[in-house]
């Protein structure tokens, strides 16, 4: 901004008869000169790609390159401290390298209400080793700036407010995290994460179920940023032999009153789940129970990694 300002206190235009004024290039008097004007031009040109890819480094900017492309999102779903946090910023990295569009980073919390036995087994497992909320920022802040894609925080209500969600969303922020996922709260109580959320330029994505009545499916609609979150199946997270049929109406009702990309969870495990749900006009697959095991409960951190890559590539295929 510096740089701008002094470039734009040397730009100069003369337009008198007498002779030009300092900085001005013309030969004649009263010639106009755009010396100076360059540099300006440069960066706000600069200042206008930087918006650019800021706005593509978003959850709701990588959806809509997808969709210029034609192309589902693979949005892969760990627990963070689950081995350990070393092994889940290597996670992290593989995910990325291996194509993951958007990536979902749950912080371990002792009541998950939303999540099945995998993912709340994988809960207790960080939480046993220690993992805390500021380790996770910490963590998320080293290897953030080593991916390419944008990272959402999928975490309870309750640790939130013990922070306070101005200062929480600050936090978040500042670690370079681009959205929210909060499954314990209702719609009617979001307005100040949502608010808090855009202040923080944070994208906070609502969730709605098979059970969800179609007046409140519309609203929550409205409300959700980055993409709506379509919880495939009635009850909590889990891996499941197939994917509801059901799912295909549901996604039909939501576009009819959306033009947001809706990324669907629970129950996603296999390539062929991921495959059939693309084929149904989702926008992006949401896959966690699948991966959270392979972390969590492989002989060794290295041999999850190796099957948690294994499985990413296969997913990234199947929507190719």
């Amino acid at each position: 901004m510096a740089f701008a300002l002094k470039a734009a206190a040397t730009t100069s235009a003369s337009f008198s008869a007498a002779g030009p004024r300092r900085g001005a290039s013309a030969a004649a008097a009263g010639r106009v000169s755009f010396r100076g004007a360059a540099p300006v031009v440069a960066v706000r040109a600069a200042t206008v790609a930087a918006s650019v890819a800021e706005e593509r480094r978003s959850i709701s900017g990588t959806f809509a390159d997808l969709k210029e492309q034609g192309k589902t999102a693979l949005v892969p779903f760990i627990t963070a401290g689950d081995p350990d946090l070393a092994t889940t910023a290597k996670a992290l990295k593989i995910l990325d390298a291996c194509g993951a569009d958007v990536i979902e980073l749950g912080v371990p919390y002792s009541d998950p209400l939303a999540d099945g036995p995998v993912i709340q087994a994988s809960a207790t497992r960080a939480l046993a080793k220690g993992t805390t909320f500021e380790d996770v920022i910490s963590m998320v802040k080293e290897v953030i700036p080593e991916l390419s894609c944008p990272v959402s925080l999928f975490t309870y209500y309750n640790p939130i407010l013990k922070r306070g969600i101005p200062n929480f969303m600050t936090i978040v922020k500042e670690a370079g995290l681009r959205g929210l996922v909060v499954p314990d709260v209702p719609l009617e109580e979001t307005d100040i994460l949502r608010s808090e959320a855009a202040k923080n330029n944070l994208e906070l994505v609502l969730l709605t179920t098979p059970t969800t009545p179609n007046e409140r499916m519309e609203k929550i609609a409205q409300a959700s940023e980055g993409f709506i979150y379509l919880v495939s199946t009635v009850g909590v997270t889990g891996t499941r032999a197939n994917v509801s049929g059901k799912v295909q109406t549901l996604l039909q009702d939501i576009k009819k009153v959306t033009e947001k990309p809706v990324a669907v969870g629970f129950g996603v495990s296999t390539a062929e789940h991921v495959k059939q749900i693309a084929d149904w006009g989702a926008d992006g697959v949401i896959v966690g129970s699948a991966m959270v095991k392979l972390l969590g409960e492989s002989a060794s951190p290295e041999e999850g990694l190796k099957k948690l890559e294994e499985l990413a590539k296969n997913l990234k295929a199947a929507l190719a």
